[in-house]
């Protein structure tokens, strides 16, 4: 049996977390000085990255896949055409992604395409990025959308959401555990208790996770603008993803907002980007011409 001052003592420490959780959560740093807006980070990032750990380990891993890609001959070569236009893409993005992150200008940036037939790409901490040949070929990426999708993973790590997630995770696990103790203080099945608590805390995660992906795509999109990548394309990125991905889950059980959500959002933020895109390209926002979709059935976009 607990002793009855290790329960009140976690349950203390558990409740004393959970108070300052809004604290933490709104405390924030940067912010962009123009074009989109989202608020500065959360300090609950920090949490989740003491002492650089998370950091250390995203580098680690992703040195770790490209040998294993390697070692199967999935890694494309320097030469590889692909791999030379992700090059140059991520050339031009990333300067317009350091204001975004004091850290940025430190990192060592990567760029690597995988052989694979997966749609997927990502950033990880550090700046290390991959793509995979499945999202260009499935997806017939021109070199608006691969930015689009680029600038989205690059926003993940300079918003540092791994580290944020990290973070919430551990005061959620908290939280979690010091309502248990304390129900079973009071003679209830803490066990039965943190099941039902840890279910609530998942969708929680579950949300806070779409609320990344949401502010991935409003920070790629104004990066893409800055570099003279049509924004634009983000439209028919997730048209195209969504006739590929026609059996996606739910929205409210997915760490991702559904496509026409996405869509929606990435048109209320034409009026912050255009102009930066037309800056970019030396023409007249008024005198843009519609983004043109290389796939038939996806009309092309105006505005």
């Amino acid at each position: 049996m607990m002793n009855k001052s290790f329960i009140t003592s976690h349950w203390i420490s558990a409740l004393l977390v959970t108070s300052l959780l809004p604290a933490i959560v709104c405390a924030q740093e940067h912010e962009p000085q123009d074009g989109v807006r989202v608020g500065k980070m959360s300090m609950m990032r920090k949490l989740g990255n003491l002492g650089g750990n998370l950091d250390q380990q995203a580098s680690a891993q992703y040195t770790q896949t490209m040998k294993d890609a390697q070692q199967k001959r999935a890694l494309a070569p320097d030469n590889h055409p692909q791999l030379i236009r992700l090059r140059a893409i991520a050339k031009k993005l990333i300067p317009f992604a350091l204001p975004w992150n004091d850290r940025a200008s430190q990192w060592q940036w990567e760029v690597n395409l995988l052989a694979s037939n997966q749609i997927n790409a990502y950033c990880m901490p550090g700046g290390k990025i991959a793509f995979y040949t499945g999202i260009l070929d499935s997806l017939k990426l021109t070199d608006d959308e691969v930015a689009i999708v680029m600038g989205h993973e690059i926003a993940h790590a300079l918003r540092e959401h791994g580290a944020e997630r990290a973070g919430k995770s551990i005061v959620s696990n908290l939280a979690v555990r010091g309502l248990a103790l304390f129900a079973e203080s009071k003679g209830y099945n803490g066990q039965a208790v943190a099941g039902i608590g840890g279910a609530g805390a998942n969708l929680i995660m579950l949300n806070f996770s779409r609320d990344d992906e949401t502010e991935a795509d409003i920070v790629g999109l104004d990066i893409a603008a800055r570099a003279g990548y049509d924004p634009r394309a983000g439209v028919v990125l997730w048209q195209k993803m969504g006739v590929v991905n026609k059996k996606a889950p739910p929205k409210w059980l997915s760490t991702h907002p559904a496509g026409n959500d996405r869509i929606n959002e990435i048109r209320k933020h034409f009026p912050e980007v255009l102009p930066l895109y037309a800056h970019a390209i030396g023409v007249a926002p008024g005198n843009l011409p519609a983004y043109k979709s290389n796939v038939k059935v996806i009309a092309d976009v105006v505005n």
